[in-house]
């Protein structure tokens, strides 16, 4: 049996695989008001297990873009999305800070692999013109699943349990509700690993693939055989070469505006323009946003390289577009109403997720596959790390100083940055707001003068 289309097909489970992978990561946001009460948790708390998560998540990068190389896609797809849904299913079994932040910890292990893996996959199925795209959709698989997450799950965790299901209460005991959220979303990615397993193959290898596909897959395959040839990159090279430290930096500077939005905003909705637990489904339209600017970010560079602009140089004039979008961010704490700081937002989260589908781009373009998974990795811990900064900065700004002993991230931070941290202590959302307004364009300029766009593979000489 041929399947028409096939490698569409991998994109659409893909982008599945990215929607449970971010309802599982937003359990924890969504439901953040009704766990913190649960557990005792104040918002400093919140932020170290979401830290902890990200320590997790960058250690992962490290290791799992390593071992996609070394197993294969189809095989290290299956061991991430099976370690990820298990840990969010054990969840639900927390009882205190340290319970959360350990199985979160889990979490985080599982979940960064599937970004490298997919990586992988669009590189070994889509031509150059169509990998832009297909980064779109499965990303905004990650927008839909962010989307979706509120409606499922803060109904669960309002449903009286104790009156309808009384042996479901008795079994899970205090905060039912939201035990429950992270049993069923976990058990969903296991249910997805069964077509992930019938579906996924090597193209020379599938046996559903057509016979037209299949010479547009070789003949794709052909014009980066010899930029593909060679021994894997060993760590020194990877980490001796310009282009990755380019692109490392610029996830470090400008994914932090991305989790933010993800952690955060929430969060923010609630204090500072005080939507209740119920009201944040609002949140659905910055998700929904997110998806048009990953759809829309990868059409557009799919377009320009379609009228004969190299890829690279394709996907950094999308770019300049949304670093131009992005002081957009400074206006919204000071909107008159939500729905006007909820448009402005719209418009912001558009332009984050169109850079970010470009940004993950020029990895695919400039790396040789043969180490694509292990240079994506690297390239992705330095989101994480920005994303640790920006949890441990705005903490501070809506917590003020500290009234418990710092944790180990919170000293590790307050090392390098206390004089940052001490003038921005208790002074609200509006800071960050405006620091996210500058990321972007100082991102642009790094690359831009670093020679991102330049049309040739990442260092292509012999490391010295």
């Amino acid at each position: 049996m041929k399947i028409a289309g096939l490698r569409w097909w991998i994109v659409v489970l893909l982008f599945l695989a990215a929607v449970l992978n971010y309802v599982d990561r937003q359990t924890l946001s969504a439901l953040a008001p009704t766990i913190q009460a649960d557990l005792g948790m104040d918002d400093r708390d919140y932020a170290n297990i979401v830290n902890i998560f990200l320590v997790a998540y960058t250690l992962s990068y490290l290791v799992s873009g390593k071992l996609a190389d070394r197993i294969g896609t189809r095989g290290s797809m299956v061991l991430f999305v099976a370690w990820w849904s298990v840990a969010n299913m054990l969840t639900a079994a927390a009882h205190g800070i340290r319970s959360l932040g350990a199985y979160r910890f889990l979490l985080g292990l599982g979940e960064a692999g599937v970004w490298p893996a997919a990586s992988r996959a669009v590189s070994e199925w889509l031509p150059a013109r169509e990998r832009a795209l297909a980064i779109g959709i499965y990303t905004m698989g990650a927008t839909a699943g962010a989307t979706v997450a509120p409606y499922v799950v803060i109904p669960l965790a309002s449903f009286p349990y104790a009156e309808k299901f009384p042996l479901v209460q008795s079994v899970l005991g205090a905060g039912a509700g939201w035990r429950i959220a992270f049993v069923l979303t976990g058990a969903a990615g296991l249910a997805w690993l069964l077509p992930w397993l019938w579906l996924y193959r090597l193209p020379r290898q599938s046996p559903y693939l057509g016979d037209d596909e299949r010479r547009l897959i070789s003949e794709a395959e052909a014009l980066t055989r010899d930029a593909d040839e060679g021994a894997p990159w060993t760590w020194g090279r990877i980490f001796g070469s310009r282009v990755v430290w380019l692109l490392l930096l610029g996830r470090l500077l400008t994914d932090p505006a991305w989790y933010f939005y993800q952690f955060w905003f929430p969060k923010y909705l609630n204090a500072e323009r005080g939507l209740s637990q119920q009201a944040l489904t609002i949140t659905w339209v910055v998700y929904a946003a997110a998806g048009v600017g990953s759809l829309l970010g990868g059409w557009l560079s799919g377009r320009l390289v379609r009228r004969g602009i190299d890829p690279p140089a394709s996907r950094m004039w999308v770019m300049v577009g949304c670093a131009c979008l992005m002081p957009l961010s400074s206006l919204i704490p000071a909107a008159d109403s939500t729905a006007a700081a909820m448009a402005i937002t719209s418009i912001v989260v558009i332009a984050s997720l169109a850079w970010l589908i470009n940004l993950g781009s020029l990895v695919i373009d400039l790396i040789p596959r043969h180490s694509l998974g292990t240079v994506f990795g690297v390239v992705a811990a330095g989101s994480t790390i920005g994303g640790m900064l920006m949890n441990t900065l705005v903490a501070t700004m809506v917590s003020g100083p500290a009234t418990k002993p710092a944790g180990f991230l919170d000293q590790s931070v307050q090392a390098v940055f206390g004089w940052v941290l001490d003038a921005v202590a208790g002074k609200g959302y509006a800071q960050w707001f405006i620091l996210m307004s500058i990321l972007h364009p100082i991102a642009l300029l790094m690359l831009f003068f670093g020679g991102a766009h330049r049309p040739h593979r990442a260092d292509n000489q012999p490391a010295a």
